[in-house]
């Protein structure tokens, strides 16, 4: 005999189950791809090792710390999941370099603590997403002001930094020029929160307000500061904003979060199996190599360095640095390029505020510090769209693989964005909204 609430039950659990079940697939689709993908990388680049031999270690390591993978499946999205999702990456292209790496530090321990360290930021990133009650909220008409001043405010600093610095030239020559670009320190900050922050929040709102042409107008504002910057970030953003959003109309925020990953380093495996010269191979050497290798590579380089020179303590943050002697007086990347040769080498929160501030074994306690801060993003976004949240902040997950936290939370302006999102008037997603 049938049961009515049986039935009932199933048809409720069921679609959830099959989108986990989706996600858990498409996960491990893109566990298997990325390291394909460092295969074809080390093919062309030496900071990116690989030896046959070890081929059974590394798939070993990695088929473990798949096993965390399970969290995607199984956790709603949030800001948290966005960044947490690409920084697992990371942490699974350094494990599986790890295994192969002829870097002279303790590679199980470098191991054992960059595994704990993406687990402890992940949880509390991922699972703390509770509402914070809004003290203070901004009307529609204040919201709608606040985005024209968004607008103003790129505008007046592409034109302000175009009296310092402005080159026209290929993405191949930039770095040429860069250490050209020199700023007074409120535009050099405006420079990386204006594309990174403002103008996506702008984008989302202006969708959520039917605002379209404005919309469409916060787009054409970002080539501006592709002369100002010479940075591919900048050159690719309004593309990248858009493809996120096509997406957000096709899948789930979970989804599209994984796909934003996996497709380009699909394409990219595919193409360099096609040619290994011309335009297909650039687009393996910026996504493959530049984008996904790269930030896995330093913190391998990271680990190598700090193994045999004195920690910083946080030395490398500005403020610190005022209080504290430290035994470095450039910034990390410049220390780096002089050690190893390979450029200016930035890294993220877990090479940077952990392994070179305080050392393999109190990293992970500064990376569970780290996904507290993340978290807060979380309960300062509850009560938007999901899809408003991912193309909102569409670019920052690409800036938390490649600089420190303290770096993406002032310098790029993730902290204002908090502060946005937190203020903005959840009444602009009612009925009919772009977003639901």
């Amino acid at each position: 005999m049938s049961n009515p609430t049986y039935n009932a039950a199933i048809e409720t659990v069921a679609p959830a189950t099959r989108d986990r079940f989706r996600l858990l697939v498409l996960m491990l689709f893109h566990i298997t791809v990325t390291c394909i993908s460092l295969i074809r990388v080390a093919t062309y680049q030496t900071y990116v090792p690989y030896d046959p031999q070890h081929l059974l270690h590394a798939v070993v390591v990695v088929a473990a710390f798949s096993l965390v993978s399970i969290l995607f499946a199984v956790v709603r999205f949030s800001f948290g999941y966005f960044v947490g999702f690409y920084l697992y990456t990371m942490v699974l292209g350094f494990l599986w370099m790890n295994s192969f790496t002829r870097f002279n530090y303790n590679h199980g321990l470098g191991a054992l603590s960059a595994a704990v360290s993406a687990i402890v930021f992940l949880l509390p990133a991922m699972l703390i997403n509770t509402s914070a009650k809004q003290i203070f909220v901004l009307s529609r008409r204040d919201f709608e002001r606040l985005l024209d001043l968004i607008l103003l405010i790129t505008v007046a600093t592409f034109a302000v930094a175009s009296i310092y610095h402005f080159k026209l030239v290929s993405l191949g020559r930039m770095y040429e020029f860069r250490d050209e670009l020199q700023y007074p320190a409120v535009i050099r900050y405006l420079i990386g929160i204006a594309p990174n922050v403002l103008l996506p929040l702008a984008f989302a709102s202006y969708l959520a307000l039917k605002r379209y042409w404005r919309a469409a107008l916060t787009l054409l504002l970002y080539p501006l500061f592709y002369p100002i910057s010479l940075s591919k970030l900048a050159f690719f953003s309004p593309a990248w904003v858009l493809a996120i959003w096509a997406a957000s109309k096709a899948f789930e925020a979970r989804t599209v979060a994984i796909l934003s990953l996996f497709v380009p380093a699909l394409i990219g495996v595919v193409f360099v199996n096609i040619t290994e010269s011309g335009p297909l191979f650039t687009y393996f050497d910026v996504v493959n190599s530049r984008m996904i290798a790269t930030p896995s590579s330093a913190m391998d380089i990271y680990n190598d360095f700090f193994a045999s020179h004195p920690l910083t303590h946080f030395c490398q943050i500005s403020i610190v640095r005022a209080f504290l002697s430290c035994p470095y007086q450039e910034p990390l990347a410049v220390v780096m390029k002089e050690n190893y040769g390979w450029g200016n080498l930035n890294a993220s929160l877990f090479a940077t505020e952990g392994v070179a501030s305080v050392g393999l074994y109190f990293a992970p306690i500064v990376a569970l510090a780290c996904g507290l801060i993340v978290a807060i993003g979380n309960r300062a976004s509850a009560g938007l769209p999901p899809s408003f949240i991912l193309i909102s902040a569409s670019i920052l997950p690409q800036i938390f693989l490649n600089v420190p936290l303290t770096v993406v939370m002032v310098t790029h302006g993730t902290a204002l964005l908090f502060l946005i999102w937190y203020i903005m008037p959840r009444s602009i997603f009612g009925q009919a909204s772009h977003f639901d």
